[in-house]
């Protein structure tokens, strides 16, 4: 696959969970960007003019003989690029106020972290432990930085504080997880094992490499539940396999996963251009090789199904590997050797049993089993009347329908009691930290009353 500049700068950021810029969340406003937020502790913060509300109406790079760029009526997108640029740069705006002022504000762009791409953690009702990961991030590229964050390192922190904490169980939750780094992955399985292999690697010409845990100690010894659904991808897919196939942990959600059990590497098209003036060429996302589970099966096309299932909302969607063009089959090698954990204390069938039964008996679920089935049958649908009024009567009793489907959340009691476990605190009684706090209070109130984390808790108790 071929990847533009722009795509690669993206694919970058999320890679790495931080990007060069000015620190301002933007969005399309009318003919105009907005700036929806300012990041406390980024570089607009900083300078103290920028302010949620301002539409920005023109841009000027520093260096350029260019007058500002009028970006009325332009893509976000390609405001986005204009703003950012080279660590310690200026960028200018010109911005208008709500009081419909004009300022022009300067700003040094220099590194951000976002933040909410990092792996979250807490301690739900003072007993078991969570863990939010949205991928699996860390500097890929340039030269190491020691102050850059990495998943494998960020779960690290927050399985030693759980295992200090004496918590009796902790359910990772890789839901749309679209992966990244493979070593990450083996890292952090080798957080559950003693020791073994955690992935099979086949190249091109069929030599097989595996990767192992090679450490003999265990970071967390309780029990574990891994929280999947349809969008989890590649390293998610490693991770759930790996804890799967050792018994080290019950995989349950909506599944199966994306089904991608491959590796890709990147080859920087600009290394082979002399004319270092040129505009970046991209590069190319290529396919070097095909990876496989302990037991010799592929993820490909199949992905991991979980031991327990949830309804899917989603199954009308066709997403995964295997409704892509052209999508490598999925084979097997050879199997192995590795030991099963050897505290396992639970019966599979009767975990699923109870969850079943809860299931049947939850709105939540029932609805959502309901809400798929009804966006399946709507896709097969291709009957649409041309009538004005008619289309428009039609359009609304499928949105009353799909609402009446859809439960809204705002009054719902919580399920359980969250306790956020700050394991990278900003500064005490700083601006940036009272922000922290006030986010990850929003994100503990969110995740109290999501059904799907608390029938994963309530498996997790079962296994208790």
């Amino acid at each position: 696959v071929y990847m533009p500049p722009t795509e690669k700068e993206n694919f970058d950021i999320s890679m790495s969970g931080s990007l060069i810029g000015i620190g301002a969340v933007l969005v399309e406003q009318d003919h105009f960007i907005g700036v929806n937020e300012v990041v406390v502790g980024g570089a607009a913060w900083k300078q103290g003019e920028l302010e949620a509300g301002d539409l920005i109406l023109a841009v000027t790079q520093e260096g350029t003989d260019e007058e500002s760029i009028d970006v009325g009526d332009m893509k976000i997108n390609k405001v986005v690029k204009m703003i950012r640029g080279k660590k310690g740069t200026t960028v200018t705006l010109t911005v208008e106020k709500e009081d419909k002022s004009i300022k022009t504000i300067s700003i040094v762009r220099e590194k951000v972290s976002l933040k909410e791409s990092y792996a979250r953690g807490a301690v739900i009702d003072g007993k078991v432990g969570y863990i939010y990961l949205p991928s699996f991030y860390g500097q890929t590229r340039g030269r190491p930085d020691p102050a850059a964050r990495f998943s494998a390192t960020d779960v690290k922190k927050l399985l030693t504080i759980f295992e200090k904490r004496n918590v009796g169980g902790v359910v990772i939750d890789l839901r749309s997880n679209g992966g990244g780094l493979l070593d990450d992955a083996r890292k952090m399985t080798g957080y559950f094992i003693k020791k073994g292999p955690v992935v099979q690697t086949q190249l091109p010409d069929g030599t097989v490499e595996v990767l192992a845990d090679t450490d003999p100690a265990v970071n967390y010894t309780g029990k574990v539940v891994v929280l999947i659904d349809r969008f989890s991808a590649s390293a998610s897919e490693i991770v759930a396999a790996a804890l799967q196939d050792y018994g080290r942990a019950v995989v349950v959600g909506a599944g199966p996963t994306h089904g991608k059990g491959t590796v890709q590497g990147l080859l920087d098209l600009d290394r082979a251009n002399e004319n270092p003036n040129d505009p970046p060429l991209g590069v190319l996302k290529l396919t070097v090789q095909q990876f496989f589970r302990i037991n010799g099966s592929s993820t490909q096309r199949r992905g991991v199904s979980p031991d327990i299932s949830f309804p899917d909302s989603y199954q009308h969607l066709e997403t995964g590997e295997r409704n892509l063009d052209n999508a490598l089959p999925w084979r097997e090698v050879e199997k192995l050797p590795y030991e099963h954990w050897s505290s396992i204390t639970w019966d599979l069938a009767a975990l699923r049993a109870k969850s079943l039964q809860r299931q049947s008996q939850s709105p939540y679920f029932t609805m959502a089993e309901q809400r798929g089935d009804l966006m399946k049958k709507r896709k097969d649908d291709s009957i649409i009347p041309l009538a004005k009024a008619k289309y428009e009567a039609r359009n609304k009793a499928q949105q009353d329908e799909f609402d009446a489907l859809s439960p809204d959340d705002k009054d719902a009691k919580p399920f359980f009691k969250v306790q956020p476990v700050e394991y990278a605190p900003a500064a005490n009684n700083s601006d940036e930290s009272k922000d922290a706090k006030k986010k990850l209070k929003a994100w503990s109130e969110s995740l109290a009353k999501d059904p799907v984390v608390n029938e994963s808790l309530l498996i997790l108790r079962d296994m208790l």
